[in-house]
């Protein structure tokens, strides 16, 4: 499969594994036909995660990735991507429904957009929220006090 996709699409894919586990780099630009190839030629029918990591010193701060799973093959992969802050990714919602949820937390915990997602919004935090706690630039004590101080009338507990 690596071989064939790697023929296809060339340098913008590049095959790795860690401690056992497959995943791919992938360009950006690449992502929306790739993730179509995977699930309907290669056969991963399920979107097991969408996540991201923060890296704020890089100049493409976040890692997104997919992990997807076929049932026929019993197999896993993870599809990774590097994108700036501000970038979008398309949705994949069209591709695994599972997304929908998963975009939504990427969005909430990251400031993540995904272009074409049916209702992209908060998930986890109350819509009003500032800032993106999984971003490492979020300090650790920091919670939204005006928030609290308006909706809870209380005081940070911080």
């Amino acid at each position: 499969m690596v071989a064939k996709l790697k023929r296809a699409y060339g340098s913008g894919i590049e095959p790795l594994t860690h401690l056992g586990q497959n995943y791919m780099a992938v360009d950006r630009s690449l992502i929306p036909e790739l993730l179509q190839v995977l699930r309907d030629e290669e056969q991963f029918d399920y979107c097991v995660d969408l996540t991201a990591v923060h890296y704020p010193k890089r100049e493409k701060q976040f890692d997104v990735v997919w992990v997807l799973y076929s049932f026929p093959r019993n197999e896993r992969i993870r599809v990774k991507t590097l994108i700036a802050d501000g970038e979008s990714l398309p949705s994949s919602v069209p591709l695994w429904a599972t997304c929908n949820w998963l975009e939504r937390e990427v969005y909430d915990m990251f400031g993540i957009k995904f272009d074409g997602h049916p209702d992209l919004k908060r998930i986890l935090l109350p819509e009003g929220w500032k800032g993106f706690p999984l971003r490492k630039d979020y300090g650790i004590l920091q919670q939204d006090s005006e928030w609290v101080q308006i909706n809870l009338g209380i005081e940070s507990g911080q």
